[in-house]
């Protein structure tokens, strides 16, 4: 539950610390919020009402200190704030919960399947996603969905998140040049979204069909430019 009283004076996001400045214990930490965020940038390209987060403070209670999950996604909101883009995620000023948020488990036990998972219950956060790329012997990706003040698993390769509009899952894949198992975004016929890297594939690929598609014609398509 948020906590804070409207009619009191609140410091602003730029009064406020920006982050905890606690490092990352692990590349994937950073590299699997970095991913999900670019495709999203593709998927809802047209869309300014969202704002997905990466290691961000996100103040709940002018009183305490911030929460920074390893990424959280908010629906209804300003994707852009202004040119210096958001210090970090006030509730009081955005005046809506994050609807999902995301912790990439390290090898560190940093209470992901405990304090922080009934914290964000408390909060209220709809969708809590864990991805632990450690485990062997229980699901690597844990999604879990706010059910009468307490989380329900629903576990998966792939889950669709109707409030979202998305389903989120995991699958072999390559960024960043590194062939692993990764998290991505998913559309309700349980088709994956393209990385930018794919899409500009793509894109090549298209131009050098059409290319031959002209020169088949007896059109020089250097010509055309």
């Amino acid at each position: 539950m948020v906590n804070y009283d409207p009619s009191a004076r609140l410091p602003s996001s730029k009064e406020l610390p920006d982050s905890d400045d606690t490092p990352v214990d692990n590349q994937l930490q950073k590299s699997i919020p970095d991913l999900l965020r670019s495709v999203l940038a593709i998927a809802w390209a047209e869309r300014m009402d969202w704002f997905f987060g990466i290691r961000m403070g996100i103040y709940y209670d002018p009183g305490l200190p911030a929460i920074v999950p390893d990424a959280f996604l908010s629906l209804d909101v300003k994707r852009f704030y202004d040119e210096n883009l958001r210090p970090s995620y006030v509730l009081w000023e955005e005046k809506k919960l994050p609807i999902l948020v995301l912790e990439v488990v390290s090898q560190i036990d940093c209470g992901e399947y405990s304090t922080k998972k009934a914290e964000y219950a408390k909060l209220g956060f709809l969708y809590y996603v864990v991805y632990n790329p450690f485990r062997c012997d229980k699901p690597r990706l844990e999604v879990y969905k706010l059910v009468q003040n307490a989380y329900e698993l629903h576990d998966g390769d792939r889950v669709w998140l109707p409030e979202i509009g998305l389903g989120i899952g995991m699958e072999q894949g390559t960024c960043l040049g590194i062939g692993r198992e990764w998290l991505y975004w998913y559309n309700q016929q349980g088709q994956r979204f393209l990385t930018p890297q794919e899409q500009a594939k793509l894109a090549q690929q298209c131009a050098q069909l059409l290319a031959e598609r002209l020169r088949s014609l007896g059109v020089d398509p250097d010509s055309l430019f």
